[in-house]
This record gives C-alpha cells, sequence and structure tokens, in this order.
C-alpha cells in the first residue's frame, strides 16, 4: 500500500521500524567485523606467542635468562585474552553455532594467558641460575637452597596450571566444528603436560631439600630389583645400598646382598589383605618385598629388614637396570671394578643375563650388582652428568614405574602421593578404568629375562548412550629362550627342578586386580587350567600359574562389565627387562581406538 495512504502515525511508527532494522542490521556488521578483526588479532597474537617458545626452552638450563622471551610471550597471550573478552565479542558467544565457537576461542586465550603470567613468569622471577643442572651434585653436593626459593612459587603456579588445564578441559566439545575442536583439545594436551611440569617441580621443591638432609642427616635403601626375575613392581631384591644424605651431599655407606639376609619364619609386619594373594612371602624375605604391588609396604617392609641387620634408614628408593640404563645415557659410560664397561645399550643384558654366565656364585652376582650400583653412584655425584638428559631419564624411569621412592616421613610421604613415584596400586579416576596386570616368577629362576608379555585392552559396548560396558584383558606370554635352554644357559639361571620346574620353563604367577566396580564376565586360560584369587580392599583379584617351555605361548583372556560412563582404560603391568614394553597400556571407547597393546 503507498505510503501516502497510511495515517501520518503509521508513517512515522513505519520509518522508525526502518531506521531501527537499518541501525541492527549496521551493529551485526559492524559486530561480525569487529568479532573477525579482533578474532584474527588475537589468533595473530596467540601464533606471535608460539613461535617465542622455542627461545624458553634454548633457555631451559637458565630459567632467569628466559625472561626477555617470557615478557614477550605474556604481552601476547595478555593482548589476545583483551582481544577475546570484550562486551561485543561476549554477547555473540550466545549466538547459535558461532557462539560456542567464539567461547572457546576466549576460554583457550584466558587459559593459555592464566599460564604464562601466572605459571611460568612466577617461576622464572625467582629462578635465579636455577635449571636443570640444579638437580646434578657439583663436586659431590646439590644445593637444596635453590629448591627451598622455588618451592611456594612452584606450588601457586602449579595451582595455576591445574585450574587452566580443567577449564580447558570442561569446554563442551559437541557444538565445535572440526578445526576448532582439535585445537582445543591439542591445547588440553600442553596445558595437561604444564600442569604435570609444574606439580611435579613444586613436589620437588618441598621434598627434596629434606630429603637430601638439609636439616639433618638422612639415611636411605635404594633396592637394586633384578626383572630377570619377576615381582610385581619389576623384579625380585637382589641388592640394597645404603646412601647417607648431608646438606645435599650424598655419600654411599654400605651394600647389602639379600642372600645374606635373615629369613624369619613369620612377617616382619602386617600384609593385611595382601597376605590372601601373596601368602606370607612379602614379609619373610628380603628379596620378596616387591611382590606386593603397593611400594608404600614394599618400602615399609624392606626398612624394618634393614632395621633388624642393624640400620635404620628413613626412605627407600627402588629401581630397575633398565632405569640405570636411562641414567647411563646422562653419564656416559661407566667403568666397573671388575673390568666391565657399563653403557647405556649393554647395562640390561650384562646385569640380567651375562653375569650369570660368569658367577655361578649367588653372592658374587649380588656383589657385582652392588658394584655396579655404587660405580654408577659414583658417576652421577662426582662425573661429567649431562643435566637434561639425567632429567629425561629419572622423569622416564618414573613414568614406566621403574623408579619408586618412599618416606617414612608422613610430610614427604603425602607430598609423593599421587605421582608415579609413590608406586601406589592403580585406582579408577572419573573417566579411566585401571587394571593391575602383575607377574611374579614361580620356578626360583632367572628365565622370566626370556618371556615377552603382550598385554591388550579392548572395550564393547561403546555406541552413544549405553552404559554398561566390557573391558577384555588379554596377557599373551612367550618364552623365547632357545630349545636347548636346559643346557645350553647357566644352571642357575634354568633353576633346574628348583620349585618342580624343569630346567628352561619358566613358571609365571600372574595376578590382575580388576577395576572397581567391575565383575567378570568371563575369563579363561589357553591351558585349560582355572584361576584363583581373593579380595584386596574394594580390588577383586585373580590369579593363575603358567609354565612357559622354550618357545611356547600361552594367553589369559579376561572380560568384565561395569555400568559405567567411563571410557578409558589403563593396564598397568610389570615392567620387564624390555625398555621397548611400556609398562602402561591405554585403550579408549571410541570406534576408532577400541584396541591398544603392549608387544
Amino acid at each position: 500500500m503507498p505510503e501516502t495512504f497510511l495515517p501520518p502515525a503509521a508513517r512515522t511508527a513505519g520509518r522508525i521500524v526502518v531506521w531501527v532494522v537499518g541501525f541492527a542490521l549496521l551493529f551485526l556488521l559492524f559486530a561480525f567485523g569487529w568479532i573477525a578483526v579482533r578474532g584474527y588479532l588475537a589468533y595473530d597474537h596467540l601464533a606471535s606467542a608460539q613461535k617465542q617458545a622455542p627461545a624458553i626452552a634454548s633457555d631451559i638450563g637458565d630459567l632467569s635468562a628466559a625472561g626477555e622471551a617470557i615478557d614477550e610471550i605474556a604481552r601476547h597471550t595478555a593482548t589476545a585474552r583483551e582481544l577475546t573478552s570484550d562486551p561485543i565479542w561476549q554477547g555473540a558467544e550466545s549466538v547459535a553455532w558461532l557462539g560456542p565457537q567464539l567461547a572457546a576461542f576466549g576460554d583457550a586465550a584466558a587459559a593459555v594467558d592464566d599460564v604464562v603470567t601466572g605459571t611460568v613468569r612466577p617461576i622464572a622471577s625467582v629462578a635465579d641460575g636455577f635449571g636443570v643442572e640444579a638437580f646434578v651434585p657439583v663436586d659431590g653436593r646439590i644445593d637444596t637452597s635453590v629448591f627451598a626459593a622455588l618451592a611456594q612459587p612452584a606450588t601457586d603456579a602449579a595451582a595455576v596450571a591445574a585450574s587452566a588445564r580443567d577449564s580447558v578441559a570442561d569446554i563442551d566439545r559437541a557444538p565445535l566444528v572440526t578445526p576448532v575442536q582439535s585445537a582445543v583439545d591439542q591445547l588440553g594436551d600442553v596445558l595437561g603436560e604444564v600442569a604435570s611440569g609444574t606439580d611435579a617441580l613444586a613436589r620437588a621443591s618441598k621434598l627434596l631439600p629434606s630429603m637430601l638432609g638439609a636439616d639433618e642427616p638422612r639415611d636411605h635403601m635404594v633396592l637394586v630389583q633384578n626383572n630377570a626375575e619377576w615381582r610385581s613392581l619389576g623384579g625380585i631384591v637382589g641388592a640394597s645400598t645404603f646412601l647417607r644424605a648431608e646438606d645435599g651431599r650424598l655419600a654411599l655407606t654400605g651394600q647389602l646382598s639379600s642372600t645374606d639376609v635373615d629369613r624369619y619364619s613369620d612377617p616382619v609386619l602386617d600384609l593385611g589383605e595382601y597376605a590372601t594373594i601373596y601368602q606370607a612371602k612379602p614379609g619373610r624375605f628380603l628379596q620378596n618385598v616387591t611382590q606386593v604391588p603397593d611400594f608404600s609396604l614394599s618400602a615399609r617392609l624392606a626398612q624394618e629388614f634393614a632395621k633388624r641387620e642393624g640400620r635404620d634408614v628413613s626412605g627407600v628408593i627402588a629401581i630397575d637396570p633398565v632405569a640405570l640404563s636411562y641414567i647411563l645415557q646422562a653419564t656416559g659410560p661407566v667403568m666397573l671394578v671388575t673390568g666391565e664397561e657399563l653403557t647405556s645399550e649393554n647395562v640390561v643384558e650384562l646385569l640380567l643375563s651375562d653375569v650369570y654366565a660368569k658367577y655361578d656364585d649367588p653372592r658374587e652376582q649380588d656383589a657385582f650388582f652392588a658394584a655396579a650400583a655404587g660405580s654408577v653412584f659414583e658417576a652421577l655425584t662426582t662425573g661429567d652428568v649431562d643435566p637434561a638428559k639425567l632429567v629425561a631419564a629419572l622423569g622416564r624411569a618414573g613414568s614406566e614405574h621403574r623408579l619408586s621412592l618412599w618416606s617414612a616421613d608422613a610430610d614427604e610421604q603425602e607430598i609423593l602421593a599421587g605421582t608415579t613415584l609413590a608406586g601406589a596400586p592403580p585406582r579408577n579416576s572419573v573417566d579411566t578404568a585401571r587394571v593391575g596386570v602383575y607377574f611374579n616368577d614361580g620356578g626360583g629362576s632367572k628365565m622370566d629375562y626370556y618371556v615377552t608379555p603382550d598385554v591388550k585392552l579392548a572395550w564393547a559396548g561403546c555406541a552413544s548412550g549405553r552404559s554398561a560396558r566390557t573391558l577384555q584383558l588379554s596377557v599373551t606370554l612367550t618364552n623365547t629362550a632357545p630349545a636347548d635352554a636346559a643346557t645350553a644357559l647357566p644352571a642357575y639361571v634354568v633353576a633346574d627342578d628348583f620349585y618342580g620346574v624343569p630346567g628352561g620353563t619358566a613358571r609365571v604367577v600372574g595376578e590382575v586386580y580388576l577395576p572397581e566396580g567391575f565383575a567378570v564376565a568371563s575369563s579363561a586360560i589357553t591351558t585349560g587350567r582355572g584361576f584363583g584369587g581373593g579380595m584386596v580392599g574394594d580390588r577383586q583379584v585373580l590369579s593363575y600359574s603358567i609354565d612357559l617351555e622354550p618357545g611356547a605361548t600361552q594367553t589369559v583372556t579376561i572380560d568384565v562389565i561395569g555400568d559405567t560412563d567411563i571410557r578409558n582404560a589403563e593396564a598397568w603391568v610389570t615392567p620387564t627387562a624390555d625398555a621397548g614394553l611400556t609398562p602402561i597400556v591405554r585403550t579408549s571407547c571410541e570406534p576408532d581406538a577400541t584396541v591398544a597393546g603392549l608387544g
């Protein structure tokens, strides 16, 4: 209808509507342009911050020297945060489809800025000359005052990093387009590593001064595990070394062969519910303390054994030859008093195989182990050590459960709790079901050096909306020893007819600790034999025994079912002599990632 036929009031109202709509369209165009420009600028600043990151890495040996690079990164991250948090940007976050993308971008920018300004900057501000070399003794001494100064800033930084990690984890991925979702996932992984790293630094800064004798002398017992004869946490304890720490200075004060320790008719400590699985053995023999898959109990048992041998220790450390191979990458080759050269390439074979061909007497073997441990210790405290490689070696050994640490001091033990170094049994988390897969030698031999485990996990029932899921565990064990192992290998290795096991045959006694909340649906062993077991706390434990002749392979399969929303699973496996077999097997309840394995 022509405008001239409309009443004046209607014509005025119509113009107002047109003007409002026009201004609204202009505002939307302006807003989208504003958002697009600011989004691009924010992305550019974050990219610039990423480019500056290598400057920090190059100065990792001296964090305080990286201050200029950190300040530059902080400027970029702060600007990116400001660009993605103004009222127009925040208002657009409520718009369908586009809003979740903008919100995710803004949350990610804020998390990155929090980490830089609340984690990296505070640590660097007090890290005067601090770097990885702080972990390496100088003239046999570690300067504990450096760690004491870092303790509080590192603790505060760890809290900020954990909060940033959690904020990104809370971003709803469902409405995000694939590129944004992928970027958020990648950032989440990075922030997870940052949170873990700062947490580790905070714990180390609080723990190391006291354990290194900053306030008073401390005595520690080092258990060297032998993976050629399996125990749940790695291997039988063949030899122990005693260290004294005083004002950061470490000294070797003695060594002890497990064969020289008394064997008791009753356990030296109460084993609690573990006695239903392992009977009294872990408490009667020092060699067996690591049979219990809980290092806090293993360490207390070792402490009690040491006390009955006239030694009081306040800390216990466990390590295996594979972990020593990692450390030797930092120290370089070490010459033993026996004339052999110990290297990262030969240490495992030398300690777990060759030594038995050279020495028949178990006491001589233990003396060789002790000499090796002492030589590596001397190289660590007085040699030319690569600090970055040392920190990497210790970190890898800890993450693979090849290095464990316990303190008799309750406050120190609380700091250790929750870290891989504590050696606690696997427990479920909110999103991950965990299985303990442990092996123990049942033949008194060293044949486990030749046994290869292949551990796999697989989910069933991962369809959307379903919560009743089945987790399948398969454990395949293969004896790779030569067919004539009974005569070709040293008698001490094959232990012919020891405990009724023929020479060359490996007897594996296994225990599977089921995840909490899961029940057995089915279980089978290719040998046709059944399972034993019991309960440890709220965990059902299935146990089995398998005899493997040279070349033989047997498989254990266990299906467990649970009514749960958990979508991830891990199996923590006894560390073996093979560094190529990771002791942690993971799988996810996703269509394209249902199977994972160790093998």
